[in-house]
């Protein structure tokens, strides 16, 4: 009799554990937003632009999908009368003035949209042409008025025989990979295809894999990363626009999310859950010492480098620069390559700037500005595309 109560006790004591868990699971789930559609992904559908009649709005969706610094998306588009123009302004709103105090990578980020559309136009049958800063360059005094009243491009459209284009599937591809890359070194017809990208000759293209070099560049990235995780005001830049769930990242679709560490599927809902019903757990220390530690997974799990650099560094050279990394970009995808620019050694705030100036004196003795600072390689794991927002949030009314 003894021992029947005993099973029965012990039955009941696991379905309440059961229970327990079952409850923690679905509040958890439901802090998360899981069962919510993540409507911040559905730009990165090939269809997504067909719902748009007009191809410049079109095109501008394709430009969406570009690389762009801390994901802030800061593009607006202003449709002309002209029904063949459109121009591309930076959104002065969506600076991230601690890290990038002097809009370098802004500039790059609006480069990366227009080698996505230049490409989007050539599958869909549109050829652009495009004239950056139509009305002159920057007041630098006056950056952000002149960011709301000058161009950074305007972009003309011509209807064309559409092309096929061995880039344009990969603009569905995440443009980063955080992650550990394969030991295996690009090979020399790797490095030759990347190379010939490079058409400008204000523009270089250094691929490093030497084990003395990447030794020295993978100290910048960790020595920079840091830097920046011990400063308040950066970190408090980064927090708040840091999405900690479906719900959040469906109202706001740009920043930082915890895809943007490789977490994905049920385990993106648990930390999720987790990060909402308890968000101390993401404080600053505990983010800081995160970010530290997938640099230092990074700069262990790489076969290369590479790097950008400019003759000067105005600001047309820095759009072309973002053009010029959108094409590495989708040319690496298809050579089975992925990218990511641990390159806080290139930001220019105070206390960056001894690293800052190190590293152009170690790669750019004779003079011009680093404009990307990247890894390069194979990867080990698929990444997350990351949000997106919708086209029309960025037409300018």
């Amino acid at each position: 009799m003894q021992n029947k109560n005993l099973k029965k006790g012990v039955k009941i004591m696991i379905l309440g554990l059961t229970g327990i868990l079952l409850a923690a699971v679905i509040i958890v789930y439901l802090a998360s937003g899981g069962f919510l559609k993540a409507q911040y992904l559905e730009p990165w559908q090939k269809s997504y632009s067909d719902i748009f009649d007009d191809p410049r709005i079109k095109l501008a969706a394709h430009g969406i999908l570009a690389a762009n610094g801390h994901n802030m998306q800061p593009w607006n588009i202003k449709l002309d009368t002209d029904k063949n123009v459109f121009y591309l302004f930076a959104d002065s709103e969506r600076l991230t003035k601690e890290v990038d105090p002097y809009a370098r990578q802004t500039m790059i980020t609006q480069g990366t949209f227009l080698e996505y559309v230049r490409v989007a136009g050539e599958r869909l049958g549109y050829k652009a042409d495009i004239t950056f800063f139509p009305d002159g360059e920057y007041d630098e005094q006056n950056l952000e008025n002149s960011m709301n009243t000058k161009p950074v491009a305007k972009i003309t459209i011509t209807k064309t025989e559409p092309k096929s284009s061995s880039l344009y599937d990969y603009m569905f591809l995440p443009d980063t990979n955080r992650g550990a890359y394969s030991k295996k070194e690009l090979t020399p017809e790797e490095i030759k295809q990347l190379h010939a990208i490079l058409t400008d000759s204000d523009m270089t293209l250094e691929i490093f894999q030497d084990e003395d070099n990447k030794k020295n560049l993978g100290n910048y990235a960790i020595v920079g990363a840091k830097i920046e995780s011990g400063i308040h005001r950066i970190n408090q830049e980064s927090a708040n626009v840091f999405r900690a769930n479906e719900y959040q990242k469906n109202k706001y679709r740009y920043g930082f999310s915890v895809e943007g560490q490789g977490t994905t599927a049920i385990m993106k809902h648990v930390l999720q859950g987790i990060i909402t019903l308890f968000p101390s757990i993401n404080n600053e220390k505990n983010s800081a010492d995160l970010y530290v530690k997938s640099t230092q997974t990074g700069v262990d799990n790489t076969s290369g480098y590479a790097m950008i650099i400019t003759k000067d560094n105005s600001r047309t050279e820095q759009v072309k620069c973002g053009m010029l990394y959108s094409k590495l970009i989708l040319t690496a995808h298809s050579l089975g390559l992925v990218m990511q620019p641990p390159s806080q050694v290139l930001e220019e705030y105070p206390e960056m700037s001894e690293q800052y100036t190190k590293i152009h004196k170690d790669y750019a003795p004779k003079g011009g500005t680093i404009q990307m600072f990247f890894r390069i390689g194979q990867p080990t794991q698929k990444f997350p595309q990351s949000m997106r927002r919708d086209v029309m949030d960025i037409i300018m009314q």
